[in-house]
């Protein structure tokens, strides 16, 4: 594949069992994803190993402070030779144009916005006072995004029709929350199939456990791969 759509996320608690899972897998056929507590876990070395072994790694820290530290650490991730970096639009316009303009080199990551997590409902936001739901907030933010040159969001499936819609097939869009039918649900509740999240509009699928403990990952991968090339 020319353009691996796939994401495996790392949900792994150290180096060796992510390379027992890694060495699996075949770089031509997915992206990986290193989240905070890999990260936390493992450091920088880790993620230059995976892009030695020429992996593209979405380095998924949501940074989320003042512009200039913000702008320091996208930086820093480019340093990194990842492929995409994500901040949190609620961090709003000054500290999206910071990490905008910091990785603004030609061969830069690819700069995603988090909107609203999946696991915050209307009461969470009210908590925090946010008067509107989080389909509202996800529209106004990602929006938000766009406007400051972010690449694309990371959104549900059930968003991606309407950010599609209404910011155009330029505007890159990354889908947790993929299961096939015949996988388990897990304690994901708002849940696709590959299939239909591409239909929907997503360009990149996050995909964890599906894949991670599946009893052959590389034949799942290749399942996956083979449904959505189809469309």
């Amino acid at each position: 594949m020319s353009e691996p759509r796939i994401i495996v996320a790392l949900d792994f608690p150290d180096e060796a069992s992510t390379m027992q899972l890694v060495e699996q897998l075949e770089p031509e056929l997915c992206r990986l994803k290193v989240g905070k507590e890999l990260f936390t876990r493992t450091g920088p070395q880790l993620v230059n190993r995976l892009v030695t072994l020429g992996y593209d790694v979405f380095l998924d820290l949501k940074y989320h402070d003042i512009p200039n530290t913000v702008a320091k650490a996208c930086r820093a991730a480019a340093d990194l030779g990842v492929w995409m970096v994500n901040v949190h639009a609620l961090g709003g316009p000054a500290m999206l144009a910071a990490a905008r303009n910091a990785l603004s080199a030609s061969d830069a990551p690819l700069l995603i916005a988090v909107t609203i997590l999946t696991s915050s409902s209307d009461q969470d936001l009210h908590a925090v006072g946010i008067d509107r739901s989080p389909g509202e907030m996800v529209n106004r933010l990602a929006s938000l995004a766009e406007h400051e040159g972010i690449d694309g969001v990371v959104c549900s499936a059930q968003e991606a029709q309407q950010l599609r819609s209404s910011l155009g097939n330029g505007f890159l869009l990354v889908t947790p929350g993929i299961r096939l039918p015949s996988d388990t649900a897990d304690d994901q509740k708002r849940i696709v199939s590959p299939v239909d999240a591409i239909r929907q509009g997503s360009n990149y699928l996050v995909i964890g456990r599906p894949i991670t403990q599946a009893k052959a990952p590389l034949q799942k991968l290749l399942t996956i791969n083979s449904e959505i090339s189809q469309l």
